[in-house]
């Protein structure tokens, strides 16, 4: 059975810092390319950052030079640094497979305040 299991997020004011995890089981992670998106309110999911088994990496161009996504494949997690945040950051954040095929988890509420 897939899960993924988002977890990290919280309020924080603009500027900040927040790193959120998934940890997912029910799958060969190593081997799966993952992905971080957002929701936010009245918006289309996008996807925001992703990363290839062997750790390439790719990012919307709202979140260059701030958020950084990487993985432990030990530890079955994909992670999202996020640095400098804006207020336009607010969302719930999800991770899933780099073409979203998987289970949807609950995601992770990140409020940035100005």
């Amino acid at each position: 059975q897939v899960q993924l299991v988002e977890s990290g997020g919280g309020l924080v004011q603009a500027g900040g810092s927040l790193r959120l995890s998934c940890v997912a089981s029910g799958i060969i992670f190593r081997i799966k390319a993952m992905a971080w998106y957002r929701q936010a309110p009245g918006k289309q999911r996008e996807l925001v950052a992703g990363i290839t088994s062997d750790g390439s990496t790719n990012y919307v161009d709202s979140v260059k030079g701030r958020f950084t996504i990487s993985r432990d494949n030990a530890k079955n997690t994909v992670y999202l640094q996020m640095n400098s945040l804006k207020p336009e950051d607010t969302a719930v954040y999800l991770c899933n497979g780099l073409r979203a095929l998987l289970p949807w988890g609950q995601g992770t509420q990140v409020t940035v305040s100005s």
